[in-house]
C-alpha cells in the first residue's frame, strides 16, 4: 500500500519521521510498512471502525494524491484542529473552539476553498467542516493556517455519528450542506443524504431558528430536497412562496459551481429554518 505525494526542496530526509523532501516538481511514492498509519499524527482511517451498527451510507472515502503542503498541514496541523469522529464522547463546542461563538456544521466540504472564505468573512461563527476526503482535510487546514482562520475545526469521519454519538441537543446553530453526491441512479437514491431520518436527527441537534442550508447544481436531487424538507414537521422554508432561495451572498461562488454554471447548470439553494415547536396545554386545563 503506498502514497504519492508531490514533494519539493533537497534530497534529504527530515528528521521526525517527516516526508523526505526533494527537487521542485518531482512526484515521489512513499511506501508504507503494513499496518503504518498514513499520517501518524494526522486523521485516522476509520476512526469510529466496527463500534456503530453497518448501514447504508451516503458517502465514499477517496483516498488520492496528497501534496506536500497537504501531507504536511496533516502532521502539523491535526492535533491542534482536527478531530476523529469517533463516537465514544460527547463534544463540548466550546471547548474545542476556545469560545462560545455560535457554530455551524458543514457536511462534505472538498476540498475546503469556499470553507475558508467563509470562515474569513464571518470570524464570530465557528465552522465544524466534516469531510472523510484526505487532501481536502489537509488543504483546509493549510489554508485556515495560512489565513489566519482559528474558527475552523476539520473532522473526519461520518456525521451521522458525529451527529448522534457527539453533539448534544441543540449545540449547533445551522447546517450547511453544499453539492453533496447526488447518489443520480434511482437503485442508489437510498444514499441521499437528505432523507427524513437524517433531518429528524439533525433537528436534535440545531436550536430553534437555524438554517439548514443546501445547495446543488443536480435538479432532480434538488427537487427531492425541497420535497422533503416542505414535509417535515421541524423545518420550515425561509422563502414565503415555498421555493428555492437565491444563492445568498455569505455562501461563495466557487470555482468548480462557476465551471457549471458556464455549462449551463442550474444551481438551486435551499433555505429552512428549525421551528420552535410550543407544547399545547391539556384539554380543560
Amino acid at each position: 500500500m503506498s502514497d504519492s505525494v508531490n514533494c519539493s526542496a533537497s534530497t534529504q530526509s527530515t528528521p521526525g519521521g517527516e516526508y523526505p523532501r526533494h527537487a521542485p516538481g518531482v512526484s515521489v511514492r512513499h511506501t508504507r510498512a503494513k499496518g503504518e498509519p498514513r499520517f501518524p499524527d494526522g486523521p485516522k482511517a476509520d476512526p469510529a471502525g466496527s463500534h456503530f451498527e453497518r448501514r447504508i451510507r451516503s458517502f465514499q472515502p477517496r483516498r488520492s494524491r496528497v501534496t506536500a503542503g497537504q501531507a504536511d498541514a496533516l502532521q502539523r496541523l491535526w492535533p491542534k484542529w482536527g478531530l476523529d469522529i469517533d463516537g465514544g464522547r460527547t463534544l463540548d463546542l466550546a471547548e474545542l473552539f476556545g469560545n462560545d461563538n455560535p457554530v455551524v456544521l458543514e457536511i462534505g466540504f472538498g476540498m475546503g476553498e469556499a470553507t475558508a472564505q467563509m470562515a474569513a468573512a464571518d470570524p464570530g461563527t465557528n465552522i465544524l467542516a466534516v469531510d472523510v476526503h484526505t487532501p481536502g482535510q489537509g488543504n483546509l487546514l493549510n489554508l485556515a493556517d495560512k489565513n489566519g482562520l482559528s474558527n475552523i475545526r476539520v473532522g473526519n469521519g461520518d456525521a451521522i455519528i458525529l451527529l448522534r454519538e457527539m453533539l448534544l441537543p441543540d449545540s449547533l446553530d445551522g447546517l450547511r450542506v453544499y453539492f453533496p453526491d447526488p447518489w443520480p441512479k434511482k437503485r442508489h437514491h437510498k444514499r441521499r443524504l437528505i432523507q427524513p431520518e437524517f433531518l429528524s436527527l439533525a433537528a436534535t441537534r440545531i436550536r430553534p431558528g437555524g438554517i439548514v442550508h443546501c445547495a446543488t447544481d443536480w435538479e432532480p436531487y434538488a427537487e427531492q430536497m425541497l420535497e422533503v424538507l416542505t414535509a417535515h414537521p421541524d423545518f420550515e422554508n425561509t422563502q414565503a412562496d415555498g421555493g428555492f432561495a437565491p444563492r445568498p451572498d455569505f455562501r461563495p461562488l466557487t470555482r468548480f459551481e462557476g465551471q457549471g454554471l458556464d455549462k449551463g447548470h442550474v444551481v438551486n439553494d435551499l433555505l429552512f429554518r428549525r421551528v420552535q415547536h410550543v407544547e399545547q396545554p391539556p384539554v380543560g386545563a
